[in-house]
């Protein structure tokens, strides 16, 4: 496959690669890196130049993915009755990825770009959904490709002189790409998981607040018929007056005959 790139990008320059480039992002079996990484080989050949070769690399990244994207927010799910995108969005991978979606959210379009065979899904998926805007998809895949792209085609143009050593070296960094993704997707998952346990006990402590608020309400609620009805009933007659005692006068008036 790099033989091959390398000859045709050098019988048609660069806009064999931005053509390339774009074609891959509709899911033409042909790896991105390898393209890049071809480009970069012929710019080290002296045939282009590695810096205008970058700037085609991200532009036709930039196309193909964005087309993918637009074509899912135009078209929605109708796109699904089109056989060749049924091919590459299967209703099995859609679901998949709906869920992925659900929990990673928009970091899941910055590592898409490292995923081979999952990038056009992903992007298709992204626009169908309708609640990402273009330019928050554009950011996020644009921040991830100024990583991807210089790596590769820089990599095949100091490289140029060895194709042996220069495969050697794209396996070398492929494998660390995913290795850094994986600490990526465990950080985010770990963030993930905490913000859900901590919702989970505030939820708990907010139940049990309430509960508890509910309980004092009741209390309350049957203590006061209670006073109510005390506060309510007649007051009991008062007492008769005691007789007035008699005087020591009277008492020796009535003992005189």
């Amino acid at each position: 496959m790099l033989d091959f790139l390398i000859g045709f990008f050098t019988d048609y320059g660069y806009w064999a690669v931005f053509v390339i480039l774009i074609a891959c992002g509709f899911g033409l079996p042909i790896p991105e890196d390898i393209t890049l990484v071809s480009g970069g080989v012929i710019s080290g050949l002296g045939l282009t130049n590695p810096h205008w070769m970058l700037a085609v690399g991200l532009a036709g990244v930039l196309v193909g993915d964005s087309t993918m994207f637009l074509l899912g927010r135009i078209f929605g799910y109708r796109i699904q009755r089109i056989k060749t995108f049924r091919k590459i969005l299967s209703p099995r991978r859609f679901s998949s990825i709906q869920r992925k979606f659900k929990k990673y959210g928009l970091g899941l379009l910055f590592v898409a770009r490292f995923l081979p065979g999952l990038r056009s899904p992903i992007f298709l998926v992204a626009g169908m959904s309708r609640r990402i805007s273009y330019w928050t998809f554009i950011a996020m895949d644009g921040f991830a490709a100024l990583i991807s792209v210089p790596i590769w085609v820089y990599l095949g143009f100091f490289f140029a002189d060895n194709l042996d050593l220069l495969m050697e070296y794209v396996g070398d960094v492929q494998r660390v790409i995913y290795l850094i993704l994986g600490v990526i997707v465990l950080i985010v998952l770990g963030i993930y998981l905490k913000k859900r346990l901590h919702a989970k006990m505030n939820q708990h402590f907010a139940e049990e607040d309430t509960s508890s608020t509910e309980t004092l309400a009741a209390a309350k609620s049957l203590t006061a018929p209670a006073a109510h009805t005390a506060a309510t009933k007649s007051p009991a007659p008062a007492p008769e007056p005691a007789p007035a005692a008699k005087s020591d006068a009277d008492t020796v008036k009535q003992d005189t005959p």
